[in-house]
């Protein structure tokens, strides 16, 4: 080629848009209809599970100052957001108390009170509501003065001793109509025992949500607000609940909770943990499930109200990518939100 005959810059320009590319990737992006089709995950009420925080009264509805939008709510309040989430087909709500200080102590002895909140929440919802899941949680730090998940010997959590409080007190819930035992601990064996305490009492129905990989996470602190623990927290809980450096672990921790009768799993918290979701749902294929909790609410709705974030684009992006990493499901706060978005959408 005579070098004084190049193509100039234009016509090389021009050259390039003539390839004949057979794979081009964005015809599928081009349209919403076209991207409706050929969606991979898709979200829907089926995958949600609404978590309410329970408080003492009547016609109570009390603001969480650290989650925008959230709300302790009475028995009686509580029950209405279970008729709302039936007729928003969300499928299960787990329940949590923020127990009156004076009926907590150090070993937790609140969480076998027959009419506790949780018991008296259950009941409730179940004689208005009865096609609704209770899911109710299973750890002490609700009922403790020290605020951890187990009894408190000296500067140590006790395992064994724990976990028998932990089956009494998932008997008692049980009993008033729950659903789901969902142990958020962390001790070692206590789903081998709860579940063998509540065959012996013919809750053989009884299904047991496992908070298989739990990690001592940063992003709990506006939880422990909801339900009173945070200013009474002794210490930490990095004896118990997993490193947020380990993945193999989780995979141990979830193989031997299957091995000791776990009908799902949980893994806790979620955004920053989807390695591990999809870890354990590709090794096990036992329905998964991630807990959206209060630290990646509230950054997602603190981050909306300064305006730095589309709030409701970021909201269900973060639900569709815990979908595209395995979950079955996500308990999540939005939950209602989600529904009502998606129903408007139909």
């Amino acid at each position: 080629m005579n070098p004084w005959n190049k193509p100039k810059p234009d016509e090389a320009s021009a050259t390039a848009t003539r390839l004949d590319l057979a794979q081009r990737p964005r015809r599928n992006r081009k349209t919403e209809w076209a991207r409706r089709l050929v969606r991979e995950n898709v979200l829907t009420t089926n995958d949600l599970i609404w978590p309410l925080f329970l408080a003492e009264g009547e016609g109570v509805r009390t603001q969480v100052v650290s989650m925008p939008g959230v709300e302790r709510l009475s028995v009686d309040e509580a029950v209405k957001a279970a008729v709302m989430a039936a007729e928003l087909a969300i499928p299960a709500l787990a329940l949590f108390p923020n127990t009156d200080p004076a009926r907590r102590d150090p070993h937790g002895s609140e969480a076998l009170n027959a009419d506790n909140l949780v018991c008296r929440a259950i009941r409730a919802i179940k004689r208005e509501v009865p096609q609704i899941g209770l899911i109710a949680d299973a750890a002490l730090d609700p009922y403790t003065s020290h605020g951890h998940d187990g009894i408190l010997h000296g500067e140590e959590i006790v395992n064994d001793e724990t976990v028998a409080v932990l089956v009494a007190q998932s008997l008692n819930q049980a009993r008033a109509g729950a659903d789901v035992i969902a142990p958020s601990d962390m001790m070692d064996g206590r789903i081998a025992a709860i579940r063998e305490g509540l065959d012996a009492e013919g809750f053989e129905n009884v299904q047991v949500m496992s908070y298989a990989a739990k990690y001592a996470s940063a992003f709990y602190g506006p939880f422990r607000d909801a339900i009173g623990t945070k200013a009474v927290l002794a210490g930490d809980k990095r004896t118990y609940q997993m490193d947020p450096a380990n993945s193999d672990e989780a995979l141990r921790e979830v193989a031997l909770d299957i091995e000791q009768g776990a009908d799902m799993l949980i893994v806790k918290p979620g955004m920053p943990y989807l390695d591990i979701i999809c870890r354990v749902k590709e090794t096990f294929a036992l329905p998964t499930f991630a807990y959206q909790v209060s630290g990646e609410y509230a950054m997602i709705m603190a981050a909306a109200q300064n305006g730095w974030l589309d709030g409701e684009r970021a909201m269900l992006e973060s639900l569709v990518a815990f979908k595209r990493a395995g979950a079955d499901g996500v308990l999540t706060y939005f939950a209602p939100r989600v529904a009502k978005k998606l129903k408007e959408e139909r």
